[in-house]
């Protein structure tokens, strides 16, 4: 079961420029970053650099699109690819969703301020998740989300590394309850 922590030394000023976050599916991260945008984040995202790279090539956008033509772009341009694309759009304080490789990590830290937010939740608590939101798509059982989270966490170089990203989170929440107590959170660990 995740807990939330904060790595020490961090301080606890709601003051960083950039705030990546990375998550499970379902986690919260949109959530997380609907509230920094209320606090005057704008907001970016790298899975919309793969949406818009989807449309160019008049694709579908499904999950499994959205992972394979992340990796492929990742192959091709470097792993921190969607992190340098996503950064050519930021001006000021900016909260960067979906972030799933180790390498786009490493680049963002390169930035000014940067801090990453993971965000986690019980399995069976994302799965009713993502199902009231209607974006099972490939995934229609519980077995079968966790297959696809399992495929998620431990890509090779140029693809998700969920867990790796997760592992190098400044700050973890774990949103199990309500919104409220999210914001909350938030507001403790930021």
């Amino acid at each position: 079961m995740p807990t939330d922590r904060k790595k020490k030394g961090k301080s606890s000023e709601f003051h960083h420029h950039l705030v990546g976050l990375t998550g499970t599916n379902g986690a919260g991260k949109g959530e997380v970053a609907a509230y920094l945008m209320k606090k005057g984040y704008a907001c970016a995202s790298l899975s919309d650099e793969i949406r818009d790279e989807l449309r160019r090539r008049g694709e579908e956008i499904t999950r499994d699109s959205l992972i394979a033509t992340g990796n492929d772009l990742r192959r091709k341009h470097g792993a921190d690819v969607l992190a340098r694309r996503v950064m050519k759009k930021v001006k000021g304080r900016t909260v960067i969703d979906s972030i799933r490789n180790s390498r786009e990590v490493a680049y963002l830290r390169r930035q000014k301020d940067f801090m990453l937010l993971a965000v986690e939740a019980p399995v069976e608590l994302r799965y009713e998740r993502v199902k009231r939101r209607g974006r099972l798509e490939s995934a229609a059982t519980l077995g079968e989300f966790m297959a696809k989270e399992k495929q998620e966490m431990a890509g090779g170089a140029a693809g998700q590394q969920l867990r790796r990203c997760l592992d190098l989170a400044d700050v973890t929440i774990v949103n199990d309850g309500t919104l409220q107590a999210l914001h909350r959170k938030i507001k403790e660990r930021l």
